[in-house]
This record gives C-alpha cells, sequence and structure tokens, in this order.
C-alpha cells in the first residue's frame, strides 16, 4: 500500500486563499493548486527526486518548473504573501 502525503481539507483551507492563481488575483487562476502543492509535498515527504514523482500528478517537468517559478518568488517562505503578480 502507497503511503498518502497529502494534505487534509482543514489543512488546505488554512492556505489555499494565500497562493498564487487564486479567483480575484491578477492572471490565470490556478485551478489545480490543491494538486500541485499535494504533488510538491509529496516529493519532498518521499525524498524522490522530481522525475520519480507520481504519473498521477502529470508531468514532472511541468511541476518542478512551477515550484521554481514560486520559489523565486517567494511564495513558500513563511510569511510571505502571494501577489497577484
Amino acid at each position: 500500500m502507497e503511503k498518502w502525503y497529502g494534505l487534509r481539507d482543514d489543512q488546505w483551507e488554512k492556505i489555499e486563499t494565500l497562493l498564487p492563481g487564486r479567483d480575484g488575483t491578477v492572471g490565470v487562476t490556478a485551478t489545480d493548486n490543491r494538486w500541485f502543492v499535494e504533488a510538491v509535498l509529496y516529493r519532498y515527504r518521499a525524498g524522490i527526486p522530481w522525475r520519480d514523482l507520481p504519473e498521477r500528478f502529470g508531468d514532472f517537468r511541468v511541476i518542478h518548473t512551477r515550484h521554481t517559478r514560486w520559489s523565486q518568488r517567494g511564495i513558500w517562505r513563511p510569511g510571505v504573501r502571494a501577489s497577484g503578480r
């Protein structure tokens, strides 16, 4: 049985409004923020390289690119709120 590394609904509710791509922000509205965050969590919690992400998360290169962009914008740093940019 595969270990699950996802977020509970109550955990997701605490962070979803802090992320880029939410309703009301400038730019594209991300419909898959939760899935993306869970892919990143899975990768770090499992201690695997990006290329070993399970296929259910999609193309690991797309996830890695988005992770890199969010890192450059400071999205992953505690206390930093995502801008609409």
